[in-house]
């Protein structure tokens, strides 16, 4: 038997000031998508923006249903607007910002399962590590990669 250990590593940031400025302005249009979010029965109102490697940036906010869990997270729903509207445009950037109840989040929003394995088929179509900015109001997390956050990822050459 062999024992393999895998590790992640992430950049931390106490403000959103010490933020590079592509990074910030990527955040603030993700806290202001999560304003729009639809979150009634969840009231955790998540934004995503989006960076394109043809400099346009795609946001959208979560999106619930009473008939969950027919819902979907601000990643995806950013993601799949942003294939839709410009197929050939690789992703290079995405940031998240949550609120809850109207006050933003202390800590970062990290994005689930699903949302991981879509970023990382964006990465791999795109050619292009996609930077995954988490944004919290004490603290930041920033991933060069999505292959960072699913390192044991489904993959169609398994």
């Amino acid at each position: 038997m062999q024992i393999r250990n895998i590790s992640i590593s992430v950049e931390v940031y106490s403000s959103l000031a010490a933020l590079p400025a592509e990074d910030r302005m990527l955040v603030r249009q993700a806290q202001q998508a999560s304003d729009a979010a639809y979150a009634p029965y969840s009231r955790f109102q998540v934004g995503a923006a989006v960076l394109l490697d043809n400099g346009e940036v795609v946001a959208a906010g979560n999106q619930e249903n009473a008939a969950y869990p027919s819902g979907l997270c601000a990643e995806r729903t950013a993601l799949f607007y942003a294939g839709a509207r410009h197929p050939h445009a690789a992703v290079k950037a995405i940031a998240i910002a949550a609120q809850r109840c109207g006050q933003p989040a202390p800590r970062p929003p990290y994005p689930c399962g699903a949302c991981r394995q879509v970023m990382l088929e964006c990465e791999k179509r795109g050619h292009l590590p996609v930077r995954v900015i988490m944004y919290g109001e004490v603290l930041t997390e920033v991933a060069h990669s999505v292959a960072d956050l699913l390192p044991l990822s489904f993959d169609l050459d398994c």
